[in-house]
Parts: C-alpha cells; sequence; structure tokens
C-alpha cells in the first residue's frame, strides 16, 4: 500500500466511530496526508488538520467521539502524550480503543519536531475551561482529593512541571473519569516502563470505588469554576 494511502486510512480510523466517514473528517485526513508529505518541515497547523476532525478546529473537543478538549492541557503534558501514543507507550492495551486510535494519529507524524510544531500550534489556542458534565458529593470528592492526589496535582489542581503532574482543574470530566478508570482496570499505566503512567496506575488502586471516583472528578471541576 502506498504511503499517502496508508496515512489517509490511518486518519479516518482514528477519527470515526461511523464505518463511512463523514465528509468532515475525510478533508482534515486529506489535508494531513498533504502536509505530512512535507515532513517535519509543516506547519503545525497543517499538521493539525489529522486531529481536527476529532478535537475541534480550536481544541474544544467532542465527547461523542470520545476526544477531550486541548485548548486547556498544558503543552508539556500534550507533547508527552504524542511520544508515549507514538513509540506505543501508551495506547496498546487491546481493551483501550480510544488509545489505538491516538497511536494511529500519533503515529503519522514523523518526528519529534513535528510533534514539537503540532503542540506550539495547540498552544495558540485560547484556553477556556472545559463545561461540566458531572454531578456528585464535591465535598466527598475534596477529602479524598486533599489527601490522596493535591501532594502531586497540587491544592487547585493546578499540576507541576517539575513532577510531571498535569493541571486538571479545567479538563473535560468526563475525560479525568474515563482516564482514572483506565488507570485503575490497567488499560493505561500498567507498563512498568511507562514511568508516570504507573505512578497513576498504582493510584488508581486507592479509591474504593466508582462513586467515590467521580465525586473526585466533580470536585477537581469547581476547582475551575
Amino acid at each position: 500500500m502506498k504511503l499517502p494511502i496508508l496515512l489517509l486510512s490511518l486518519a479516518l480510523a482514528a477519527c470515526s466511530n461511523d464505518p463511512a466517514p463523514n465528509a468532515n473528517s475525510e478533508q482534515a485526513a486529506s489535508a494531513a496526508v498533504a502536509a505530512l508529505q512535507n515532513s517535519s518541515s509543516a506547519s503545525g497547523e497543517k499538521l493539525y488538520a489529522a486531529c481536527a476532525a476529532c478535537h475541534g478546529a480550536s481544541g474544544e473537543g467532542n465527547k461523542a467521539l470520545s476526544a477531550p478538549s486541548l485548548s486547556n492541557q498544558q503543552s508539556w503534558y500534550l507533547e508527552r502524550q504524542l511520544v508515549g501514543f507514538r513509540s506505543g507507550l501508551r495506547g496498546s492495551h487491546p481493551d483501550d480503543a480510544f488509545g489505538a486510535q491516538m497511536q494511529a494519529i500519533a503515529k503519522t507524524l514523523p518526528d519529534d519536531a513535528a510533534i514539537k510544531s503540532v503542540v506550539a500550534y495547540i498552544g495558540d489556542f485560547k484556553a477556556k475551561p472545559a463545561a461540566g458534565t458531572l454531578t456528585g458529593n464535591a465535598k466527598r470528592g475534596a477529602d479524598y482529593y486533599s489527601n490522596l492526589c493535591g501532594a502531586c496535582h497540587g491544592p487547585v489542581a493546578e499540576g507541576n512541571e517539575k513532577l510531571q503532574v498535569p493541571a486538571l482543574a479545567g479538563v473535560d470530566d468526563w475525560y479525568l473519569l474515563q482516564q482514572f478508570d483506565h488507570f485503575s482496570k490497567g488499560l493505561r499505566g500498567s507498563d512498568e516502563s511507562d514511568r508516570y503512567g504507573y505512578q497513576m496506575y498504582m493510584m488508581g488502586k486507592t479509591l474504593p470505588d466508582a462513586e467515590v471516583a467521580k465525586d473526585v472528578v466533580v470536585y477537581i471541576q469547581s476547582l475551575a469554576d
């Protein structure tokens, strides 16, 4: 199979839950292929074309496609995750369907320079906290957060780059809950070579049940308001 056709098929598979890709995802995939023909010399804007069909033109995200907002994610963290997806460190668990989709897209980025370029482009998006979608006991969530999460993620979930710990406040609550579920079940981070993911995999065992996890996420969401 020729390279442009392979890249097109990967992009379409990653951005559509429908066997028949829509016109928007086809357009985005075609633009991505054209950009990648110029390798890492392509601009971040052109490289982002492969991301826009799922994450939105301004990085606003799309819950229906399980694509979180990118405009409120830290650049260093986005870069690390793209490197992880491209290397197969993240998204390789057979039950992580969405991770596999991201692997397919990340592997179309030819090198670290391309990753830095697309992340720099995302960094120009206007940051906006994601709207809350969950309800729960924020008071109980605050207690668990303070005891288990705050030491690393910060008292107001602001993150800590020195510890390589991302900010949580402002990130989509449904996505945080999904990822915590993936950590707790070993879909993400169970590979010991994934240093930071493995830390969260171990932390995923500390909350007693899914309801408490939701309460923690509801509390984190309140920190962004």
